[in-house]
């Protein structure tokens, strides 16, 4: 089974009239952009295109090219202006190992707290995983990551370990879509993810918690094998 790369046109950029606020349509588009590769590490945003691309006003773009600063997908340099940042290996190293941490105390605390309708949704999740994986589309696949972890960790009843993960959370997807990517990572990932409800089900924290901890391990190792010495950001 291979992952099928995000169909993109010259016109999906555009941003519709919804309640949503301008800026965070545009940051949206330009993340979505950055994540699926269309733009390349260190490549130039040219404001004009920009604009020309989602029909927004160019205070709009510098505001949404500022948040996505924050997320570390862009770098503004003195005299070139903005480019598509680019994440060092050590960089990716530092990520993983904040994940490995986190991830663990998340998954020991939601056995500790969740309810059982969190514990349900949790399980619901890795099923839809499953289907995700079979599916082969790295969007459906990252959106069901994303579901899985947003349960976790609210379960996990810790504001401080969402707003971290929060934080890092662009660059936490794009390299998940480099693990990811790798067709051998994708049963492994989800056999992975069945052993941690299993634990959860035998209220194991501490099992839960080595098991959290493993899976961002070997996600870590398959990415630096696919990548060697750099990771694009």
């Amino acid at each position: 089974m291979s992952v099928q790369p995000p169909l993109t046109d010259k016109n999906d950029m555009r941003i519709s009239s919804v309640a949503a606020p301008v800026r965070l349509q545009v940051a949206a588009s330009f993340r979505s952009a950055i994540l699926s590769g269309r733009f390349s590490p260190g490549e130039r945003l040219v404001e004009k295109d920009l604009c020309d691309l989602t029909g927004a006003s160019r205070t709009t773009v510098r505001e949404a090219l500022r948040q996505l600063e924050t997320e570390g997908l862009v770098e503004l340099l003195p005299n070139k202006g903005p480019i598509v940042a680019a994440i060092s290996a050590e960089q990716a190293r530092s990520i993983y190992e904040v994940r490995e941490a986190l991830e663990a105390l998340a998954g020991s605390l939601f056995v500790q707290r969740a309810s059982q309708d969190q514990r349900d949704a949790l399980e619901e999740t890795v099923k839809q995983m499953a289907v995700a994986y079979k599916g082969g589309s790295i969007e459906e696949i990252l959106a069901a990551k994303d579901r899985f972890y947003a349960v976790l960790l609210e379960g996990s009843g810790n504001e401080i370990i969402a707003s971290t993960l929060k934080m890092m959370h662009a660059r936490v997807n794009l390299l998940r879509r480099v693990s990811l990517g790798q067709n051998s990572r994708l049963p492994a990932s989800l056999r992975e993810l069945q052993a941690v409800i299993k634990a959860v089900k035998a209220n194991d924290a501490k099992l839960v918690a080595k098991l959290c901890r493993e899976h961002v391990h070997n996600a870590s190792l398959s990415a630096f094998g696919k990548l060697g010495d750099s990771v694009p950001a």
